[in-house]
């Protein structure tokens, strides 16, 4: 199985409470048996001066993707952390104001110290925005 921590998602959605994730209004969605959803609103806090969607701010919410992703997958969160080494995006198509889009989060690798995840963001009409991947290293906790 995946998933190794339970995901509630009014769990994920309070420690996301006064973040980054909060501050872009970032809301997970779904937990699937090998897939991790999440929305962003195309708004003031996520466009670009052309008033479409930053490319920041698509990296923004696929790197919440997978880091959280990872924590579901660590074996003990108490004395491990996710932390990111490595992501690219590639922006596909562009994101008006006013849309919303959609982040997915699958796995290519999990390994014990070494976590991949390829993620997709497309618009409200499946139109492919964004593809991401991240590399996270599983560390020890201090």
């Amino acid at each position: 199985m995946l998933w190794k921590q339970a995901h509630d998602l009014a769990v994920l959605r309070q420690i996301s409470q006064n973040t980054l994730v909060d501050t872009l209004g970032i809301e997970f969605t779904e937990v699937g048996q090998d897939f991790i959803t999440a929305r962003m609103p195309v708004d003031h806090r996520t466009v670009q001066p052309m008033r479409l969607l930053h490319g920041g701010a698509s990296v923004a919410l696929a790197e919440t993707l997978g880091s959280v992703a990872s924590v579901l997958c660590l074996d003990d969160p108490a004395s491990q952390a996710p932390v990111g080494v490595e992501i690219n995006a590639n922006h596909l198509n562009s994101a008006k104001e006013g849309a919303v889009v959609y982040g997915t989060a699958r796995p290519l690798k999990i390994g014990r110290r070494l976590h991949v995840w390829n993620i997709e963001i497309k618009d409200e009409s499946g139109k492919l925005i964004c593809v991401s991947r991240i590399t996270i290293a599983v560390v020890e906790r201090r």
